[in-house]
């Protein structure tokens, strides 16, 4: 076939792919009506990752997973979108890592609305201004966001997904590279790229700000200043890439959190998050996470954090592998509440991609 031939082609299956994608979204706004009725969650992340397991298992491509999930995101957004305008609060300003983890698990067609801080994404979400917030809660180099381990002490929503997302920095600024006097970036990305920093930047000055948009931001306004942040931040405020992927350890994953007032079902590939403190006596911890190895639950994540209400008293976050509806995590989570003073299941959802 000539060049023409494969354009009508082409043009014949766009317009029944069009067809078939309407056709989906209609099926999806009838769901919505049950939905609503049954007053459920719009936003269900089990289906969801039912939706991305079936299609990658029947993807025989040309088309990589990755391209397929991006579409469906955007479809599933798009139908999202007219059940019900979604508000996900995530903490900003525009042009952050949480920002684009955001646009990650929920497509562009959402309303996405920046915080200030973690602390005010807990609060938006709790006075429902917001009906989900996504947050960080880990580094692969730096570790835990001990700030949002620190929100769920005193809050009652509930972890209903979970999001990796890879960060990868790049150096942005409107100058070139020779003539850069001072890096803007937070403190964890200058962290991340502080072999890069000594041996490109050695004479400049390293500004901590809030955030990486916030640098970029600053940056922008200044001739002879970079930013340490995302390419999203570089379209937002009008810089050019100037050097990509500067990290010092690749790859550099971001874990982040979708928080709500609502438990995900269970999809057989669940994770478990629980918070629980301990009584001050000999062996105490171990008796806590006896119940775990008895059942044969896996342990992914245990941190402890200062409860702030006593001195020397603290709270332990575990994460294991399994829904809190398990029969196992049922029988573990109950002997681990007759052993401790305090025990609260901060979520089970789906295990991210």
């Amino acid at each position: 076939m000539n060049l023409k031939e494969l354009r009508q082609q082409i043009d014949r299956l766009d317009t029944k792919i069009l067809a078939l994608i309407n056709k989906r979204t209609k099926l999806a706004l009838e769901v919505g009506k049950i939905k609503a009725r049954d007053k459920k969650g719009y936003y269900v992340p089990d289906r969801e990752k039912q939706v991305y397991q079936r299609l990658l298992k029947e993807n025989k491509g040309p088309l990589p997973d990755g391209a397929v999930r991006a579409v469906y995101r955007e479809i599933m957004s798009a139908a999202l979108s007219l059940e019900k305008p979604l508000r996900v609060a995530y903490w900003g300003p525009e042009g952050t890592f949480t920002h684009l983890a955001a646009l990650h698990k929920f497509g562009s067609s959402v309303k996405l609305i920046p915080a200030k801080s973690i602390a005010e994404v807990f609060t938006e979400v709790k006075r429902e201004r917001a009906d989900y917030g996504v947050v960080p809660i880990e580094n692969s180099t730096e570790g835990v966001v001990n700030h949002t381990l620190d929100m769920f002490i005193d809050s009652e929503l509930k972890i209903c997904s979970e999001v990796s997302q890879e960060v990868s920095h790049h150096l942005l600024s409107k100058g070139r590279l020779k003539d850069i006097r001072k890096v803007y970036s937070n403190p964890q990305a200058l962290a991340q790229c502080r072999n890069w920093i000594e041996s490109n930047l050695p004479k400049a000055e390293l500004i901590e700000v809030s955030t990486t948009s916030k640098g970029a931001e600053l940056a922008s306004r200044e001739k002879e200043a970079g930013a340490i942040a995302s390419e999203l931040a570089a379209q937002i405020y009008g810089l050019r890439v100037i050097s990509r992927r500067i990290e010092d350890s690749a790859p550099n994953i971001t874990r982040f959190l979708v928080i709500g007032k609502t438990l995900a079902q269970s999809t057989g590939e669940d994770k478990t998050s629980v918070m629980f403190s301990i009584r001050d006596r000999v062996g105490a911890l171990y008796a806590m996470l006896k119940p775990f190895k008895d059942h044969g639950i896996n342990l992914t994540k245990i941190e402890s954090r200062p409860s702030r209400r006593k001195a020397w008293d603290y709270f332990f976050f575990v994460d294991l592998e399994g829904h809190c509806e398990d029969e196992d995590v049922k029988k573990a989570l109950k002997e681990l509440g007759k052993e401790c003073p305090y025990l609260k299941i901060l979520g089970s959802y789906p295990v991210g991609e």
